[in-house]
């Protein structure tokens, strides 16, 4: 096998990529990888790892990127905060293009980190709180979570715990042991009002983020995910929140699962079903949840309106 297939069963078993080092090891010189990298026939996603395509062929995946920072960083390196959220599948934090990275005491000091996109952290998790996410170096999902909640704000924080909880990645049980694992930690007496806040049966941050802005508001729903069923039994729908006493349910309208022209036709007809059976249907976007004002006073003036 020549060298450039030998390479490319190195860069298989890395999403693509290789590391200067490694070409270095399989017949390329340093003046061959520098023309290479001159010429747009590599890519350099980080100091001394290259993706070995062209730009214009392909795109890094924000995992190659992820893991171009971690080899260029070395075996001590790994994923934290919002990038080991994002490796976990964790919904609810904003997207950025900052790639968090744990290195321990000696080993930060002594990194050289040339993108400015690349936040180090000097972190000394323990052993057994790191795990390999399909080969990518990341804190587990407790220490994940325990530390995310500790580094934002309540919305983005209870949104991460939702999605955690829906999921299945994290249990009712082990909320406690986040309490425990935070306790005297810098920011721990607002994270421990987040985990109080915390309900697995959110099903997007929008669902999320539209609860808290009733919570705030004064005007809470009493059920989530409330199930609507007709004098038969047949269930007409599923409201995201919903009042019970006063028939009113409200809707979280997401881009992805609401955007496509089959789910707007069966959002209409589900709602057209609700409001038959004597039910007030509202609905919000992401851009309502950004004033404070405007969910708490539309549920207002719904609930002041319904028959009770």
């Amino acid at each position: 096998m020549d060298r450039e297939g030998r390479l490319r069963r190195v860069a298989a078993r890395q999403d693509g990529l290789v590391c200067r080092d490694q070409a270095l090891q399989h017949g390329f010189t340093r003046h061959e990888v520098d023309n290479l990298v001159a010429f747009g026939r590599w890519q350099s996603l980080a100091r001394a790892v290259y993706l070995p395509r062209p730009a214009s062929a392909v795109e890094p995946s924000r995992r190659q990127q992820i893991r171009a920072v971690l080899l260029s960083l070395g075996p001590a390196a790994y994923a934290v905060l919002g990038s080991a959220a994002e490796l976990h599948g964790i919904a609810g934090l904003s997207r950025s293009d900052e790639i968090h990275v744990g290195l321990p005491g000696i080993v930060a000091k002594r990194a050289r980190v040339s993108q400015p996109h690349v936040v180090l952290h000097q972190l000394e998790h323990r052993t057994e709180s790191l795990v390999r996410l399909s080969g990518l170096p990341a804190t587990d999902i407790i220490s994940t979570v325990s530390d995310v909640i500790l580094h934002v704000g309540r919305y983005p924080a209870v949104s991460v715990l939702d999605s955690t909880l829906n999921q299945g990645l994290l249990g009712e049980d082990d909320l406690t042991l986040i309490a425990r694992r935070i306790r005297r930690r810098r920011g721990a007496v607002a994270a421990r009002g987040y985990l109080a806040e915390a309900d697995g049966r959110a099903q997007s941050p929008l669902e999320t983020r539209s609860r808290l802005r009733c919570v705030d508001g004064r005007v809470p729903p009493d059920v989530l995910q409330l199930k609507v069923r007709d004098d038969d039994g047949y269930l007409l729908g599923i409201g995201d929140l919903g009042w019970r006493a006063s028939r009113l349910i409200a809707e979280a309208d997401g881009q992805g699962p609401h955007g496509t022209p089959e789910a707007i036709f069966a959002d209409r007809r589900r709602q057209n079903r609700l409001v038959n059976a004597g039910w007030k249907v509202l609905r919000f976007t992401w851009q309502d949840t950004l004033d404070p004002a405007y969910i708490p006073w539309v549920v207002h003036q719904a609930l002041a309106h319904s028959p009770r």
